[in-house]
């Protein structure tokens, strides 16, 4: 417990030294994503959670294309509907939308966000509730697929999926 308390203490202290921070002049902080960085924060949060498993015992895991495609689908879909939900415009699953970008593999679990949080600190938001860390951490899990859209506000849909 002790060391996974470390782990989330981490993840939060380098979310706020993050430099896709900008001030908006009112002190609120906008994280702003160029699609530069789209490597680079999938492999920060691969780096994170890798380290989080490895604390509760789990083996490690790689970014998956397909689920990355699935992940990055469904966030702009839920950014069209304006809600955070795990169901498609089209009234797909989780599971239906993986399988249509062609992840054969078992496919475990969905996190999705609404937030103008860091995916640092969206991570640590899901590591507090037991249903989220519960995919997380999940043994049997091997791919990792991390996506997000991010609107002009700010706003940013992160989704995050797992399979085995």
């Amino acid at each position: 417990m002790r060391v996974f308390l470390i782990a989330i203490a981490a993840t939060v202290t380098l979310a706020a030294c993050d430099p896709g921070m900008t001030g908006t002049g009112g002190g609120v902080n906008i994280y702003k994503i160029s699609s530069s960085q789209t490597s680079k924060i999938q492999y920060r949060m691969l780096d994170s959670i890798n380290e989080l498993r490895q604390a509760a015992g789990a083996p490690p895991l790689q970014l998956n294309s397909q689920l990355n495609a699935a992940a990055q689908t469904h966030a702009r879909d839920m950014s069209v509907q304006n809600r955070p939900w795990h169901f498609g415009s089209d009234g797909s699953s989780p599971i239906d939308r993986a399988r249509r970008a062609g992840y054969s593999g078992l496919y475990l679990g969905e996190n999705i966000s609404e937030t103008f949080e860091t995916e640092l600190q969206t991570l640590s938001a899901w590591m507090g509730k037991p249903d989220t860390r519960r995919i997380i951490l999940d043994p049997r899990a091997r791919n990792l697929g991390f996506a997000w859209h991010q609107e002009r506000n700010g706003k940013i849909w992160w989704v995050m999926e797992m399979g085995g």
